[in-house]
């Protein structure tokens, strides 16, 4: 299961997503977001999942690597589609047990939100698999750059928010180096009631936040000892800029976002 974390990976390509320019793939994810959450109805919902689809191909990231970025959220899922199941009660009656029943509303209400939770997700994730680190860095603090007329430091909330993430693969790696330990040494943390496996888990959290905070003031105490003063008078050695496709790619995602819209607009929606 720890092994299907794929959040805050980069995966090196040559592709078309991966030489868009960062800031453009933050405003692109961004955009995508809201493009994933207009849909009322299932022909505005396939347009996403076309978009989503055009632009994996584009990416040219292995499907495998994708369904690894749903794969963590699926009893997320799951959740939500068996709460709008018994929950609405709109539709025709397919099964009724005492006051619970199921619903074609029910259904298709299910399918719609999980289809659109799993489009969320493959198409944030695409963020971080074609961006590295230092330029997704570059471009939240960009964006965040209007914010200075406030007195707020975008240069270090970039860099929190990038380490953040850059460190998720890592605390993933190092927790299943403690299972393993903890397994090798006869711990048992499959078997027995709740208790038990919260229980279980005391031997893998304590060493695990000992790690992270040892991992914390080394980084720290490295950057200090480079003389990091933040971003004042801070050069790069590869400066952003846009490129046509960048823009192209920006018309493309406002067409489409135009056309779901509209087609809210022509079908209403079905959810209820």
């Amino acid at each position: 299961m720890l092994n299907d974390i794929t959040l805050g990976q980069y995966f090196p390509g040559n592709s078309l997503l991966h030489r868009l320019d960062p800031r453009m793939k933050l405003t692109l994810t961004m955009l995508f977001i809201v493009l994933v959450f207009i849909p009322r109805n299932w022909i505005s919902l396939c347009g996403a999942v076309v978009l989503l689809a055009v632009t994996v191909a584009l990416s040219r990231l292995p499907i495998k690597l994708l369904w690894r970025s749903v794969k963590p959220i699926l009893l997320i899922v799951a959740f939500t589609a068996v709460l709008q199941i018994f929950y609405v009660t709109g539709g025709t009656v397919l099964v009724q047990l005492g006051p619970v029943k199921i619903t074609t509303q029910g259904l298709n209400n299910a399918a719609f939100i999980a289809v659109r939770i799993a489009c969320l997700v493959m198409g944030s994730s695409l963020l971080t698999y074609t961006t590295t680190p230092t330029a997704l860095t570059d471009a939240i603090e960009y964006m965040l750059a209007p914010l200075k007329v406030l007195r707020v430091n975008a240069h270090e909330i970039a860099m929190m928010m990038t380490i953040a993430l850059r460190f998720i693969p890592t605390l993933v790696e190092e927790t299943g180096k403690i299972m393993s330990a903890q397994k090798a040494r006869g711990a048992d943390m499959e078997s027995g009631g709740l208790i038990q496996r919260v229980k279980a888990l005391v031997p893998i959290i304590i060493p695990l936040f000992v790690s992270s905070f040892r991992r914390a003031y080394d980084l720290a105490m490295a950057m200090e000892c480079r003389c990091y003063q933040g971003g004042e008078g801070r050069t790069r050695m590869k400066k952003l800029c846009s490129a046509p496709r960048d823009w192209i790619a920006l018309a493309v995602y406002l067409l489409v976002l135009a056309v779901l819209i509209a087609l809210n607009v022509r079908f209403g929606s079905v959810l209820n």
